[in-house]
C-alpha cells in the first residue's frame, strides 16, 4: 500500500514549517545575490584582469538569479545518524546558505543529493524518509513522504505523476525533481565517458542530455570553464525551446548552437541525392588527396644572396623538405615549416661561411621574396574554398581524388552542371558546409570543446558527425537522438556507426524506452509505424494510461478542433504538412494563433508547426492534419509521420480526408 501523505491530511504546522524554510532560502539566495553585486573588479590590477573578473562576477550575479515561479527546493532528505552529514537536506536548483555559511539547500548535482533519485526500500542509501514538495507556482502547497528505512513498498507519488503531466506553455521546463533512477544514471555519467542515448518518444532523452552538461559543469566546473560545453541542436527553433533549462539550474555560460550555426549558414537548395554523396565519410579521403595534390614537385632550388655572397639550397634538397613534410603535418603548418626549413638550410651555408647568424635572420631569410616565391609555387596558399571549388567543377580534378572511393556515377553527381566563375561567387549548400569544415581542419587543427551535447542525432549525415567529432576530440560527448525518428536520406540505422564517425568509437550505447511524457494510448498508435522505419526497435512504453487521450477524426474542421483544444489548459500544436500552412492558417480564421519559424520559436498557446519542425519539441495538445500528405512528402515519410503523432503531452487529434496511411489503420 502506498504510503505518501498529501498536504490535506498533515497537521498546517509542518507544511508551515517548510514554507518558512523556503522563505528562509530564498531570502538567503538573495543576500547571496546581493553580495556577489557588491563585488567589485577594481582591485584586479590591470584592465584585462579587471575586464575577465567583471565577467566572472557578472556570471556569477546571472546564477544566482531566483525564479520566483519556480520551486527553489523540491525535496528533503532524512538520513540515518552515523556520519558525519546533517540530518536534514533540503534538495533543490542551486546551492544556497546562509550568512553563516550554514547550507540551507543542496544542489542537485551534490554526491550526497544523488540519494534522492536513486535510493529505494531495498537500497535506502542511509535515507530513513524522502520528502517530495508539490508547489503551485512558485508556492509551496503540499509534500508527500516516502519512508526507505522500513523495507516496505512505497508505491507511486502523486506529486511525482502531476509534475510530469503538469501542462506548460512556452519554452521547455527542467525535469530535476522528476529524474528517474535511470535518467539519473546517465546523467551523472563521468566526464571522460561518451554517452549515446538512444530513446523513444516521452522518454525525456533531451532533458537528460542538458541535465548532464550542467552536472558536468558542477563537477568539473574549472576545467570546462576553460575548454567549454556546447550544445547542437536541429534547429533554432528547437534552441529556443530548450533555451530557459540550463539558465533555470544556475548554468548561464553554455554556448548553444546548431549544425548551420557552428559550420557555416548555407542554405542554397540541393538535390538530396547530391547531399547524400556529399554526407558519406568516403569523402574525407577525397578532400585529403584534393588538398595533397595541389602540392606540387620542386623542378629548382632556391638562392638566397646577402652581400656578394649566393646562398643556394639545391633542388634535390627542396624535395626532400617537402616529402618530410607532406603529409605529417597539416597544410598550412607545413607551408610555413617549408619556409623556415629553406631558411635553415640558407643559414647552415652561411654557417659553413664562417658566419654566425641567428633567428633573426631566419626568420628574414623566410620571409624573403626567394623563398615566398619557391613556397608559393611548390606549396601555394589556399582557403578551403578554393580546393572545394576545383573538386566540384573540374572533372578530371574530381577523378585523381575520387580515387576508388567514389564511383564515377558518383563523381558526375558531384560535378556542377552549370559552374560558378570562380570559388568567391561560389553558392555553397548545407551539405558543403561540412566537406569545407573538413577543409578547413586538414589547414589548420579545430579546437576541442570540454564537452559536446548532440540532438537529433539520427539526422546526420557522416560528414556532420566528423565535424562535430573534431569539436571534441580531446574531450566527451552526449550524444541523443531515436533512430526511428530519423527523417534524412542519411539518417543512421546504427548508433555504433554515429560513435565511430563521431571519433568516440569507446562511447557506451544505453536505451531509454519507459516513457514519461506521451500517453499511452497515443504512443501505441504511433508504434503501428515502427516495423517499417525501425524494425529492431522495441515498441516504447508509457506509464501514463491516457485513455481517452487519442482521437482520430475524419472531416472535422481544423478550427472546430482547434476551439475545443483552447477549451483546455495547456499549449496546442497545430501540425501540417509544410505545403498546408497558408491553407490551415487561414482556416483558422479569428483564433489568435502564430507560425512557427524555422529561426525562431513563437511563445503563443496556439501555434501552427511545420511537419518538418515538429522533431523535439511538445505541446501538451496536439492537432495532426492530413496524416498522408505528411508521409507522401519525403521520401523517409512515415518517420515524420511517427515524429508528428509522438509530440502530445495530454491529447492527440489526427485530422484528415485523405485515408490514413495503412500502418495505422488497426
Amino acid at each position: 500500500m502506498p504510503t505518501h501523505k498529501l498536504a490535506p491530511d498533515i497537521p498546517t504546522d509542518v507544511l508551515a514549517a517548510e514554507q518558512a524554510h523556503l522563505a528562509e532560502s530564498r531570502a538567503a539566495l538573495k543576500a547571496m545575490r546581493a553580495h556577489a553585486q557588491s563585488l567589485s573588479a577594481d582591485a584586479a590590477g590591470d584592465w584585462v584582469s579587471q575586464q575577465i573578473l567583471q565577467s566572472l562576477l557578472d556570471q556569477r550575479v546571472a546564477a544566482l538569479a531566483d525564479h520566483p515561479d519556480t520551486p527553489l527546493f523540491f525535496g528533503r532528505l532524512d538520513r540515518a545518524a552515523g556520519d558525519d552529514l546533517p540530518g536534514t537536506i533540503y534538495v533543490g536548483r542551486r546551492h544556497v546558505h546562509d550568512g553563516g555559511s550554514k547550507p540551507l539547500v543542496i544542489d542537485w548535482r551534490a554526491p550526497v543529493s544523488r540519494a534522492f533519485y536513486q535510493a529505494s526500500p531495498t537500497d535506502p542509501m542511509g535515507i530513513v524518509r524522502r520528502r517530495r514538495f508539490g508547489y503551485h507556482g512558485g508556492e509551496l502547497t503540499a509534500f508527500e513522504d516516502e519512508p526507505l528505512g522500513d523495507g516496505g513498498e512505497i508505491g507511486p507519488s502523486k506529486i511525482l505523476t502531476e509534475e510530469i503531466e503538469r501542462p506548460r506553455t512556452g519554452p521547455m521546463r527542467d525535469i530535476v525533481a522528476t529524474i528517474q533512477p535511470d535518467q539519473d544514471e546517465i546523467v551523472r555519467s563521468t566526464l571522460a565517458q561518451t554517452v549515446c542515448v538512444q530513446g523513444a518518444p516521452g522518454t525525456g532523452k533531451t532533458a537528460v542530455g542538458l541535465h548532464r552538461a550542467a552536472y558536468l559543469l558542477f563537477t568539473h566546473r574549472e576545467r570546462l570553464a576553460r575548454s567549454g560545453v556546447m550544445i547542437v541542436g536541429p534547429n533554432r527553433a528547437f534552441l529556443s525551446y530548450i533555451s530557459s533549462v540550463l539558465p533555470a539550474l544556475g548554468e548561464v555560460k553554455v554556448d548553444q548552437t546548431t549544425v548551420a550555426g557552428l559550420l557555416g549558414e548555407h542554405a542554397t537548395p540541393e538535390d538530396p541525392l547530391v547531399a547524400a554523396v556529399k554526407g558519406d565519410a568516403r569523402m574525407a579521403a577525397v578532400l585529403e588527396r584534393a588538398l595533397w595534390m595541389h602540392i606540387v614537385k620542386p623542378s629548382e632550388g632556391v638562392v638566397f644572396t646577402k652581400g656578394a655572397y649566393r646562398h643556394r639550397v639545391a633542388d634535390y634538397e627542396v624535395r626532400e623538405i617537402v616529402a618530410s613534410l607532406r603529409g605529417t603535418t597539416r597544410y598550412n603548418p607545413g607551408r610555413a615549416a617549408l619556409a623556415q626549413r629553406l631558411a635553415h638550410m640558407v643559414l647552415v651555408r652561411m654557417e659553413q661561411r664562417g658566419e654566425s647568424p641567428d633567428d633573426r635572420v631566419q626568420d628574414a631569410v623566410a620571409r624573403s621574396k626567394p623563398v615566398k616565391q619557391l613556397v608559393d609555387a611548390v606549396w601555394p596558399k589556399l582557403t578551403p574554398e578554393q580546393v572545394l571549388y576545383r573538386l566540384l567543377s573540374d572533372p578530371e580534378f574530381l577523378a585523381r581524388a575520387a580515387k576508388g572511393d567514389l564511383s564515377a556515377e558518383e563523381q558526375e553527381t558531384l560535378i556542377w552542371r552549370k559552374p560558378y566563375r570562380s570559388w568567391k561567387s561560389a553558392k555553397w549548400t548545407a551539405a558543403d558546409a561540412a566537406l569545407l569544415d573538413e577543409l578547413r581542419d586538414l589547414m589548420e587543427r579545430t579546437p576541442s570543446l570540454g564537452h559536446l551535447v548532440v540532438d537529433e542525432a539520427q539526422d546526420l549525415s557522416e560528414m556532420q558527425l566528423r565535424a562535430l567529432g573534431r569539436r571534441c576530440r580531446n574531450g566527451s560527448a552526449t550524444v541523443l537522438g531515436d533512430l526511428a525518428q530519423g527523417t534524412t536520406p542519411w539518417s543512421t540505422s546504427s548508433w555504433e556507426s554515429v560513435l565511430e564517425h563521431l571519433g568516440q568509437r569507446e562511447g557506451e550505447v544505453t536505451e531509454l524506452t519507459l516513457g514519461f511524457r506521451v500517453p499511452r494510448e497515443v504512443l501505441d498508435f504511433a508504434a503501428r509505424l515502427l516495423p517499417s522505419i525501425a524494425p529492431d526497435l522495441a515498441a516504447p512504453r508509457s506509464l501514463r494510461p491516457g485513455a481517452g487521450s487519442l482521437t482520430v477524426r475524419q472531416g472535422l474542421a481544423v478550427a472546430q478542433a482547434a476551439e475545443e483544444a483552447l477549451a483546455k489548459e495547456g499549449s496546442i500544436g497545430v501540425i501540417v504538412p509544410d505545403a498546408l500552412i497558408g491553407e490551415v492558417s487561414a482556416a483558422l480564421g479569428g483564433l489568435p494563433h502564430a507560425v512557427l519559424d524555422p529561426d525562431s520559436a513563437e511563445e503563443h498557446r496556439l501555434l501552427i508547426v511545420p511537419a518538418t519542425l515538429a522533431k523535439g519539441l511538445e505541446y501538451d495538445h496536439v492537432i495532426v492534419v492530413e496524416p498522408a500528405d505528411i508521409v507522401s512528402a519525403e521520401p523517409r515519410g512515415l518517420a515524420r509521420l511517427y515524429v508528428v503523432l509522438t509530440r502530445a503531452v495530454t491529447s492527440l487529434t489526427v485530422l484528415h480526408d485523405k485515408a490514413l496511411p495503412a500502418q495505422l489503420v488497426a
